[in-house]
C-alpha cells in the first residue's frame, strides 16, 4: 500500500482522529523533553514537509493540466469531507470560486484536544499544498481559518485565464 493511499470508506474526520491518537502523545512527549516551542516547531516542520510532499506526489501522478489536477484532488476529497464542514458559496464562475467555511468539525475536534495549531498544520495547510498542485493555473488566497480563531475560513480561488478546471 502506498502511503498516499487512503481508505475512501473512512471519513477524513475519522482519519484525522486516528492520526491525532498517535500525534498528540508524541507531541506531548517531545514538549516534555525539548520544551513547547522547540517541540512544536519540530513537529510543525515535519508535518508540513510530509503533507506538501504527499500532495505534490499525488499531483504528479494525476493526469491533466495543473488546473485539472487541482480539480481532481478537490473532487476526490469532498466525499471524504462530507458534512463535516458548512460551506457558504459566495461566487462562482469562469476563473473564480469564492466561498466561506462557516462551520468546521475539524476545528471543533482540535480545540477540544487543546491542539488547534496541530489541526491547522494537518488540515488547513493541506489546502495550500493542493492549490500548489494547481499552480500556476490556480491561486488560493485565504486570510483566516476557524482553526486559528477566525469567524470563518475564507477561500478565494482565482484561475488563470484559459486554465479553468474541467
Amino acid at each position: 500500500m502506498d502511503l498516499d493511499e487512503v481508505n475512501p470508506n473512512i471519513s477524513l474526520l475519522d482519519q484525522v482522529k486516528m492520526q491525532a491518537q498517535v500525534l498528540v502523545p508524541v507531541l506531548k512527549a517531545l514538549r516534555a523533553e525539548l520544551g513547547k516551542e522547540r517541540a512544536d516547531r519540530l513537529v510543525t516542520i515535519a508535518l508540513r514537509e510530509w503533507s506538501r510532499a504527499m500532495f505534490l506526489r499525488i499531483g504528479a501522478r494525476t493526469p491533466g493540466t495543473p488546473a485539472e489536477k487541482w480539480a481532481a484532488l478537490n473532487a476526490a476529497s469532498m466525499p471524504r469531507i462530507g458534512a463535516d464542514i458548512d460551506i457558504n458559496v459566495l461566487e462562482g464562475g469562469p476563473g473564480t470560486m469564492e466561498f466561506n467555511v462557516t462551520g468546521c468539525r475539524y476545528a471543533d475536534f482540535f480545540r477540544q484536544l487543546g491542539e488547534p495549531e496541530l489541526g491547522a498544520v494537518l488540515l488547513c495547510e493541506s489546502d495550500l499544498h493542493i492549490s500548489e498542485v494547481g499552480s500556476p493555473d490556480v491561486k488560493l488566497t485565504r486570510t483566516q481559518t476557524i482553526m486559528k480563531g477566525g469567524a470563518y475560513c475564507d477561500f478565494r480561488y482565482r484561475m488563470k485565464r484559459g486554465a479553468a478546471a474541467k
